[in-house]
Parts: structure tokens; C-alpha cells; sequence
């Protein structure tokens, strides 16, 4: 038998085995936390320019979404600040994030995402949805964004 010197240390470097889950985060959530530290350490979060920039490199439906999301919050909530947060385009009030676009490839979703941080006060009594999921923007969405949006400024 060997010593407990001789043994060698079982790696965690391998993949769990069947039938266990993973535990830690995934890539996905890796790269966008990455992205927070190089936010963070940049200042604001890029600003509209970078906000554009996001939306320019997403793929074709979530650029046409997060281009609409990003037209409506402009022309009703201009007083909202473009920054980026975790990597996505994002908008903010005193500095702290109100609303954000995620695309459906961020954490590889069925579906974009606006999503509304506490911040936003959207309390509604006990429980409220936070994120809605988009498919596609009709007029109908657009009004129910902007009331969002009226609401998270009040």
C-alpha cells in the first residue's frame, strides 16, 4: 500500500461524471464577469459608443431587438445613461443600472431578455417579474416597455 506521500492528488480539472451535475460557473459566466472587472476598471461602463458596439456584434434577431430596445429607451427614457454591464448594453440612472438587453446568446437562451434591476422599483406587491422574455417587439411590447420604463423614473 502507498503512502498518503506516495498517493497522488485526485485532479479536479476532470469532467464530473455521468449523471452529476457540474457545480461552478459556466464559460459563458466567466466571460461576462470578466467583462464587469474591465467595466469597472474603465470607469462608466463605455458609454452609447460602446452600447452600439455590443449591438453591432450580436447576431442578426438579437441585434434588430436590442436595436429597437435600444431606439425606445433613447426616445422615452432619454435621461437614462448607455453603459455596458457583464457585457451587455445596459442603462442606468445616478450611475446604477436600471434596465439591460441580454441576447440570447449570452448564456445561450431560448430567448433575448430586458431585464430590470432593483433599481427600477418595479414592486408590484409581493412578487413581480423582473425579466421578459422577447421574441419580437410589436407595438403592443413597445407600449408595455414604455410603461416599464415610465414607472422604473417616477
Amino acid at each position: 500500500m502507498k503512502s498518503a506521500k506516495q498517493r497522488k492528488p485526485k485532479s479536479s480539472s476532470k469532467k464530473p461524471a455521468v449523471g452529476k451535475k457540474r457545480t461552478g460557473f459556466t464559460a459563458e459566466e466567466k466571460a461576462a464577469m470578466k467583462e464587469r472587472v474591465r467595466e469597472l476598471k474603465a470607469g462608466k461602463g463605455g458609454g452609447e459608443s460602446e452600447v452600439l458596439a455590443k449591438i453591432a456584434k450580436l447576431p442578426p434577431t438579437d441585434r434588430a431587438l436590442a436595436q429597437q430596445v435600444h431606439a425606445l429607451i433613447k426616445a422615452h427614457a432619454p435621461s437614462l445613461e448607455p453603459k455596458t454591464w457583464y457585457g451587455m448594453p445596459a442603462y442606468a440612472k445616478d450611475g446604477k443600472t436600471i434596465c439591460f438587453f441580454q441576447d440570447a446568446h449570452k448564456f445561450k437562451s431560448r430567448y433575448a431578455m430586458l431585464g430590470f434591476s432593483d433599481k427600477a422599483m418595479l414592486d408590484d406587491g409581493n412578487m413581480w417579474p423582473a425579466y421578459y422574455a422577447l421574441k419580437q417587439l410589436t407595438p403592443a411590447e413597445e407600449a408595455r416597455i414604455v410603461a416599464l420604463l415610465k414607472k422604473a423614473l417616477d
